[in-house]
């Protein structure tokens, strides 16, 4: 059935390729841009920023309903997981706050999930260069004026103007972690820019080298982990993919049972790595053994899912007076979930990166073009992050990690193989 004559305008609109490309500069830069935009505007701002922009995303989505398969729309696991942290808000001690938390979740993963439709992937790479470049850009420029061309530092959106001393410095992104975390994921995208030939030389040139500066100005503890397993992925990725397919699974299965035994040994000795990894890791061990005895009241469905923690509520205000410190996450995803949502929630949490992951990175191995590599090493770098950070869960970290699950979703799973029986279905002749 078509639109009105009156309305076919708007169809139109929200149908077209410029605005998906607007809406995806919009909406990776307005998340991405979420410390900014609430210390200068206020949290309402930004609420309302994104509150519109689903709005406009669900019109695209409508717009678009003929060429989108329902069974493609949203990861099942995503789905489930979804289900489990709305459903907590029943044992939650604060309801209300739960239930603004999982709004949050959705909004932001909504948003996540209109990308990854009206974009492709060397699309969606591009659009994130950009956001980046401009980002990145801006944090150097103002670490500049505040740390080198100013007598007193403004502390302008939380800048502590330490560029002068070569670090640690923020950026627009609130802190060290933030800024060294963006600025991993901006290599990757930046390297993809190079290699597809996306951008000219002297751009990718530029955002190579601006990004790499960042994370390093950053000092961030974890930039170098990042890197590390960023650096390895890339090169395990690049052997696979010149494999001949004959051997490509035997070398996968190895791959897999080596990644497994030696995640395993890391835990093992988990506390010997943490004493050697020096001061910033011993400080999170701290928060994490406390977190731990509180996860003992509640292991399997946990407190409620809140996201960022609230200073008000317990069991974060308990955890924080026995610390003397504010955190506002347990500086890590897992444990996060875990004590929010319990073990059933860390589990799927896992399961839903984990088989994405498999997906994507299967999917890079077999496909020549190098844009696929971006879905995997993207991945990749939240799963190693999530291990010293809870950015996954929200945010920015939250809308790159769907987006990535809707590409690795469209791609070797049951979707594909029930679109496939459907198109054969439909080609039979008439009996």
């Amino acid at each position: 059935m078509r639109a009105p004559a009156h309305l076919r305008w708007l169809s139109e609109l929200l149908h077209s390729a410029g605005l998906a490309r607007a809406f995806t500069l919009t909406t990776l830069g307005t998340v991405f841009s979420a410390h900014a935009v609430q210390w200068l505007a206020g949290q309402v701002t930004y609420v309302t920023m994104i509150a519109g922009l689903c709005v406009v995303g669900l019109g695209m989505l409508v717009a678009r309903h003929r060429e989108l398969s329902f069974l493609r729309l949203v990861p099942i696991t995503l789905i489930v997981l979804t289900a489990w942290l709305g459903i907590s808000v029943f044992w939650s001690g604060a309801p209300s706050q739960t239930f603004v938390g999982w709004v949050s979740f959705n909004g932001v993963a909504f948003l996540a999930i209109v990308v990854g439709h009206v974009r492709d992937t060397l699309q969606t790479a591009r659009a994130l260069g950009d956001v980046m470049r401009w980002l990145l850009s801006i944090s150097l420029g103002l670490e500049i004026v505040i740390g080198i061309l100013l007598p007193q530092p403004l502390h302008l959106l939380g800048i502590e103007g330490n560029i002068t001393g070569l670090g640690p410095i923020e950026g627009i992104f609130g802190s060290r972690n933030m800024l060294g975390f963006v600025a991993v994921l901006a290599l990757i995208t930046f390297v993809v820019e190079w290699r597809t030939a996306s951008v000219r030389p002297g751009l990718a040139v530029y955002s190579v080298a601006v990004g790499g500066l960042l994370a390093a100005l950053s000092r961030s503890p974890t930039v170098l982990v990042l890197a590390a397993s960023v650096g390895l992925a890339t090169g395990v990725l690049a052997i696979v993919r010149r494999m001949q397919p004959h051997n490509r699974n035997t070398f996968q299965w190895s791959l897999g049972a080596v990644s497994v035994i030696a995640l395993g040994t890391a835990y093992l000795f988990r506390h010997q790595i943490i004493a050697a990894a020096g001061p910033d890791f011993s400080i999170r061990a701290n928060l994490w053994r406390m977190m731990s005895i509180f996860v003992r009241f509640n292991p399997i469905q946990g407190f409620g899912w809140f996201g960022p923690w609230p200073q008000d509520e317990y069991p974060f205000i308990s955890i924080n007076y026995a610390l003397d410190k504010s955190y506002t996450t347990g500086l890590n995803a897992y444990a996060d979930l875990v004590l929010q949502v319990g073990w059933v929630g860390a589990f799927l949490f896992v399961a839903m990166v984990g088989i994405a992951t498999m997906r994507a990175w299967l999917v890079a191995g077999e496909r020549r073009s190098i844009v696929y590599a971006w879905t995997p090493l993207i991945l990749v770098t939240l799963i190693v992050n999530s291990l010293f950070e809870s950015f996954a869960l929200f945010g920015a970290g939250l809308l790159l990690l769907v987006v990535c699950l809707v590409r690795a979703g469209q791609s070797r799973s049951w979707r594909e193989r029930m679109d496939v029986v459907t198109e054969e279905g439909s080609q039979l002749p008439p009996q």
